[in-house]
């Protein structure tokens, strides 16, 4: 509910991101990582192996994946 206030959006649109119904903006993107203190690419980040200890994976919901996310993918990690 927090989440969507700070972002000056709808509980409603935060929960279709989550379940994969929508994909959210660059900029909507950038906004939810500002505001939960991560960096933007965590949204994307898949656990690599047993021993990686990020818990980013169980936290925030991975976004998925198709043409258009991994365009905004690339201009993500490009900034960083």
């Amino acid at each position: 509910m927090k989440l969507a206030e700070y972002c000056n959006t709808t509980t409603s649109y935060i929960g279709h991101i989550e379940t994969g119904l929508k994909f959210p903006s660059m900029d909507m993107i950038e906004k939810m990582a500002e505001i939960l203190r991560i960096e933007p690419y965590l949204f994307f980040k898949k656990k690599t192996s047993k021993n990686d200890t990020s818990d980013t994976e169980n936290i925030f919901p991975l976004l998925p994946i198709d043409r258009s996310t991994n365009e905004i993918l690339s201009e993500i990690l490009g900034k960083y």
